[in-house]
Order: C-alpha cells, then structure tokens, then sequence
C-alpha cells in the first residue's frame, strides 16, 4: 500500500509521518506540493509544520498549491486523508473540513504529551482504537484551538464527527474540547495532536499514535 505525504515549503513532519507509514507497513511516497499529480497513492498525509510561513493564516496559502486540487478530487471519490496539526488547518481552509483552528487561548505556543480520548473509531483512521480508547500523543501548536459556529458544533456532534477530544486540561481553548474531527463520509479527518510522533517506545510517549496509520493500512486492503 501506498500513502502519499505531502511537503509544502515550510513542511517540517513529513519526514516523521513518512517513518510512521512504515512503521505500519506501508510504503511512504513524498509529494511535492507543485505538482499535479498524487502518483497513484491510495491515501494522503498533510503534515504539521508552518506551511508558507503560516502567513495571511496557517494553511490559507496552501488551499491553492496545485496538490491539493487533486487532494480535494481524490477526497470528494473517497480516498483516506488526514491532516495532522498544519495539515488539519489546511483542510479546512480547503473546506474539506468545517470550522477553523485560531491562535491558542492563552496566546502560547504549547508543546506537551497529551491525552485524548478516541471519540470515533468508524473512520480509517482510528478503526484500530477501542471507543472511548484513551491514548497519549504529542501535541504541539501556538493556532490549535478549534472554533466553528454552534450549529456546526451540534452537527459534529450530533452526526458522530468528532473523532477526538482532549482528556484532562483543555491545552489550546478548542471549543467542546475537540482535537480532531471527519467530514460526513469519514474518509478525511484532521487531528491537532501529533500521532507520528508516537510510533516507538524509543522516542515519543510510546506508540499509541500508530493506531492512525495501521487503521488506513487495514482500510485500504480490506
């Protein structure tokens, strides 16, 4: 299988998610964000870091780089995406997500082990965490807080959407204390805390991260 990981300039995990993938068994396939062309991937990362500088806004510039038209295409036919921290902000500045990600509460960027709670293990991304599974990733983000309208809040909520929330301290002011959300079809979802950071015992809070990565390689093939 074969997980396409996007790097835009200013990408600084896609190095890191690229290990995960094959941590999980999957063959890691770099994309540049210039291109037009996924190179016949079977789903996408967009990972953390401060794409274009996170000028105008983190990831309003790179809505418009020529990967994410075929990102957006291949999204709308069902192919598994996830965006991780940066990669969560473009998706919804993309629209491929409802909602946005604003500067921390407490105006800080917050760098720490986080614990969340796997609110939605239907998606392909979390299909090998219990639910209500507890898990501890790194986070780390000064524009984390997850904000949307109250309408939408109830739809997410409602409609099963919201794959994960902070256990404990809220860390960045999200709004019902969300960490990660899908769209209605479940095949894109966007996570603020870091699970390819959390891969190995040797470095990182352990391996419950994994779990993304081994869910879509699960997906995919079955």
């Amino acid at each position: 299988m074969r997980i396409g990981v996007v790097t835009f300039p200013g990408s600084l995990d896609d190095v890191d998610a690229s290990r995960a993938i094959g941590f999980a068994g999957a063959e890691a396939v770099r994309l540049w964000h210039g291109d037009h062309d996924l190179r016949e991937v079977d789903a996408v990362v967009l990972p953390g870091g401060f794409s274009y500088g996170d000028y105008l806004r983190c990831g309003a510039i790179s809505r418009f780089s020529p990967v994410m038209t075929e990102v957006v295409a291949a999204a709308g036919r069902g192919m598994p995406v996830l965006g991780i921290c940066n990669g969560f902000q473009v998706l919804c500045e993309s629209h491929l997500l409802p909602g946005a990600l604003i500067r921390n509460d407490h105006q800080k960027f917050v760098c720490r082990d986080q614990r969340l709670r796997i609110e939605n293990n239907r998606t392909p991304w979390t299909t090998a965490y219990d639910q209500d599974a507890e898990i501890t990733v790194v986070l780390k983000n000064g524009e984390g807080s997850y904000v949307a309208d109250e309408a939408t809040l109830d739809r997410l909520e409602g409609e099963g959407r919201i794959v994960a929330k902070y256990v404990g301290a809220n860390p960045n002011g999200s709004m019902r204390d969300i960490a990660g959300i899908a769209n209605e079809r479940g095949n894109v979802v966007g996570v603020m805390p870091h699970p390819e950071h959390a891969v190995e015992d040797l470095t990182g809070p352990g391996t419950d991260g994994l779990g993304f990565f081994t869910s879509v390689l699960a997906a995919v093939l079955a």
